[in-house]
């Protein structure tokens, strides 16, 4: 992620941009060296373009102020040394230690400041990673330490516009825009309008992705009916080949003559003219078949 000169301030404005080696420092001498050491990474980050380096000294700068009480400047200068940290781990390409980067300094996610919070969000989200980010944005916003902040309303919809809707999570996006005090009644429907949008797409999506598996379906299943009929045809037609072969039409006479012998048949008994009518209709069929297929009719025009 490198980037120009005015490319790489652009976060630190409001937070590191006042604190120059050329200005007076803080007014408390127990945080002065911390606030020195802030400069210099802010100078180190943003003139020299030197990241390794900010990084480090934001890091000595962090072992500084590891002793001191939690006062509002500290927690100030704490919140530059990250937004600083963070920069710089962007600008040499390792954005994804980010997150943990400032979680060894705060432990948990519902510690961080806003700003840095923000900053991180951002940079997940734009860098194409927003699930790295959704567990500790999600814990930040139920801490009910949090819910009281200023901030807490643009944090929560940066969450749901930058994590929530890119991941798909619907059904926890308009949860948090319906039940949420944070959001105006305008922030709320502009939420609730994009949900439904981006609903619309994903079902649209599945169906998309859905639409050539179906038609591969069909088509194995159109082959496998033709396959079948195929197989029913050549049977068929091995079948009606051994009833007209020779062979059988004897074996089938003789079959007849055998039992005409065994159930003693007259058949000059008036009871024997319908059977033997019908032997005479199946013969004649056969005949018939055979000559048909020995000797097909020519087409006609």
């Amino acid at each position: 992620m490198k980037s120009d000169t005015s490319t790489s301030a652009a976060p630190l404005k409001g937070l590191v941009g006042p604190l120059r080696s050329s200005e007076p420092a803080l007014a408390l001498p127990a945080v002065s060296p911390a606030v020195h050491l802030l400069e210099e990474a802010a100078d180190l980050l943003v003139v020299h373009l030197d990241f390794h380096a900010a990084l480090e000294t934001c890091e000595r700068a962090w072992q500084s102020l590891a002793e001191e009480p939690a006062s509002g400047t500290v927690v100030e200068v704490r919140c530059s040394l990250c937004v600083v940290g963070i920069q710089a781990l962007a600008e040499m390409d390792r954005w994804r230690e980010a997150l943990s980067w400032v979680l060894r300094y705060y432990q948990a996610p519902e510690k961080l400041p806003p700003k840095v919070l923000e900053l991180c969000i951002l940079l997940y989200s734009k860098m194409k990673d927003p699930g790295a980010m959704l567990d500790a944005a999600s814990a930040w916003l139920q801490d009910p330490d949090n819910q009281g902040r200023l901030e807490y309303a643009s944090l929560a919809k940066l969450h749901l516009f930058r994590l929530l809707l890119p991941l798909g999570r619907l059904s926890e996006a308009e949860e948090l825009a319906a039940g949420s005090v944070a959001f105006s009644e305008e922030q709320r429907v502009e939420a609730l309008q994009a949900i439904h949008t981006a609903r619309q797409q994903h079902t649209q999506e599945h169906l998309n992705s859905q639409e050539p598996q179906r038609l591969s379906q069909e088509g194995s299943f159109s082959h496998k009916l033709l396959s079948l009929l195929m197989l029913l045809r050549r049977l068929w037609g091995s079948a009606v080949s051994h009833l007209l072969s020779q062979p059988f039409r004897k074996s089938l006479l003789a079959a007849l003559i055998l039992c005409l012998l065994v159930l003693r048949f007259d058949p000059a008994a008036p009871s024997s003219l319908p059977f033997l009518y019908q032997l005479t209709q199946l013969f004649r069929r056969i005949q018939k078949a055979t000559l048909s297929r020995l000797y097909p009719l020519p087409l006609r025009d």
